[in-house]
């Protein structure tokens, strides 16, 4: 490209292109640059799976409103986020259109088929459209790299003010730990300046994503920030329309409770009990939200007399175990303190009794109240008074079935996603008897996982000193409470190495020896995408899982 000082990145692209012209009867140049273009058609699907994912989501969104009002405002702002993503997608779009007209000199463009185009190799026209003629002073005109910058600053700026002004308003505050999420995500898109120089220009981000590089790199690139909007407005959508409780807590743990009058009856009396679903939220963890005291009365406790003993919380649930030195009927009362939206405080009284001798029938799942397909589910069972030897347990649903460990301890090993029914009975002198009411459980699919590189997960910065120390690729299972392994069966590594791209395809978990060599090409500024993961999980399924980007600095 004539004018400009050009740096030794932008001379070495040019000798490299001076190459690719003498070997153009080979048809060389064209098949290398026949990556970006697979790269580019991966981009169009990812998109649009995201617009339609991101459709439904809005639309179930729209239908809890009438339900709960409280949604509503969140859905407003979720709304007002996405006009504003949609300004910046549809500018995109216009950028890759004038784009490819002005370098194929046609009067339509269409970015889905690159594969079409004759001038994907052309790095003059894209760089004079969206840079001008010196790198080291970018044009600032209409639907230039400059402009494009001013648009996602202003695009960032907006999302993030709007973030911050809903923690301040009681109706569309976040838990903080969303809060900070997604203000990181929205910071994901903010263009942000290198500054490092190569002689004497500085590479700035509008130099680095778009100066001196072919039309089909140019319109990837385009492509890619689209995704990465599109990823944002996925992640607003989600958190909005899970925040819609008053003080943003959500009830997040459900599970099947028993309260009988009495755990322990004679023989020849009727057994009652209220058996209902409950819900708990573990922001309630939290003591300046709530707290349980026993020993105490609301009367009490409300003028600040006698505090009681609290009773550790977990998951929004009182914890409560005292000894039982002596048998018989035991009672104690208790009252639940509740912090309201106004800062100030309800109180709940309770109270109980129990009969020290057998525990009651029980199914107590060891881990939670679900069983995963493909690893074994620990429960617990029994029934009150009965040897755990004459206790009798079947399992229907799911494709389940249920494993005797001894002494009471049981392991279910599920199939089918659905629901399962553990039934208890109990051997007496007049046959088998069933024991309280059956129990229902949920089976589900193990969650995905994400893919692991060099010990970090999602699109993070790395030095490139730290190449060196990757050898594959992992798959990661957070906050699973099961121990269930996914084994990496596959995965694509990329990158742009001297402005051309490379990828390769890896079977298997470990980087092959030319995929080591693409990450030892990659140079500061670069990026390099672990993408098309395959894991295989302990329920024999192979599933793809969300990739990594590293940045070079």
């Amino acid at each position: 490209m004539a004018g400009g000082k050009e740096t030794p990145r932008q001379k070495m692209i040019g000798m490299m292109y001076l190459v690719l012209t003498a070997l153009l009867a080979m048809n060389v140049s064209k098949q290398i640059l026949k990556g970006y273009i697979t790269v580019n058609e991966s981009m169009e699907k990812s998109k649009k799976n995201l617009t339609e994912n991101n459709k439904r989501i809005t639309e179930a969104f729209e239908h809890t409103i009438n339900g709960n009002p409280a949604a509503k405002p969140y859905y407003d702002k979720a709304k007002e986020a996405q006009v504003q993503i949609a300004d910046v997608v549809k500018y995109l779009d216009g950028l890759k259109k004038i784009v490819i007209e002005e370098t194929e000199k046609i009067g339509s463009g269409d970015t889905a088929n690159l594969r079409y185009l004759g001038k994907i190799d052309d790095y003059d026209v894209p760089t004079h459209v969206l840079i001008g003629s010196d790198a080291s002073t970018p044009e600032n005109k209409p639907n230039s790299a400059v402009e494009l910058q001013t648009k996602m600053n202003a695009l960032h700026d907006k999302l993030t003010g709007m973030l911050d002004a809903m923690q301040k308003d009681g109706k569309t505050k976040l838990l903080d730990d969303d809060y900070q999420s997604l203000k990181k995500k929205i910071g994901s898109i903010k263009p942000v300046d290198s500054g490092a120089e190569e002689d004497g220009i500085k590479l700035t981000w509008p130099v680095e994503n778009f100066y001196h590089l072919p039309m089909a790199a140019v319109v990837t690139n385009l492509n890619k920030m689209q995704a990465d909007l599109k990823n944002v407005e996925a992640e607003i959508l989600q958190v909005f329309s899970g925040a819609s409780g008053k003080l943003a807590i959500k009830f997040d743990k459900l599970s099947a409770k028993v309260i009988a009058p009495s755990s322990y009856i004679q023989a020849g009396q009727p057994y009652r009990a209220d058996i209902f679903l409950a819900a708990s939220s573990s922001a309630l963890s939290d003591p300046t939200m709530m707290e349980i005291l026993v020993g105490v009365d609301s009367a009490s406790a409300s003028k600040g007399g006698a505090s009681g003993n609290k009773i550790k919380i977990e998951n929004g649930m009182g914890k409560y175990e005292v000894g039982t030195g002596g048998a018989g009927l035991q009672n104690y009362q208790g009252v639940i303190k509740f912090k309201k939206p106004d800062g100030t405080y309800d109180y709940y009284p309770f109270s109980g009794e129990y009969m020290v001798a057998q525990a009651a029938t029980a199914v107590e799942p060891e881990k939670m109240n679900v069983f995963y397909i493909g690893v074994p589910n620990p429960v617990m069972i029994s029934a009150a008074g009965v040897a755990p030897t004459d206790v009798q347990a079947t399992i229907s649903g799911g494709g389940c079935k249920l494993i005797s460990k001894g002494n009471g301890k049981y392991e279910v090993m599920a199939s089918t996603p659905g629901d399962a029914i553990i039934t208890v009975s109990a051997k007496t002198k007049d046959g088998m008897k069933p024991q309280g009411p059956p129990k229902k459980f949920r089976v589900k699919r193990i969650p995905d996982p994400v893919a692991k590189v060099g010990g970090k997960t999602g699109n993070v910065d790395v030095k490139k000193i730290e190449l060196g120390q990757i050898g594959g690729v992992g798959a990661e299972l957070a906050g699973f409470d099961f121990d269930a392994r996914f084994v990496v069966t596959s995965f694509e590594l990329s990158a742009v190495v001297k402005g051309a791209l490379k990828s390769v395809v890896c079977p298997g978990n470990s980087l092959s020896a030319e995929a080591r060599s693409i990450l030892n090409s990659a140079g500061v500024g670069s990026k390099i995408f672990f993408e098309n993961v395959k894991a295989k999980g302990p329920d024999g399924s192979v599933r793809n899982i969300p990739g990594v980007t590293l940045k070079v600095k």
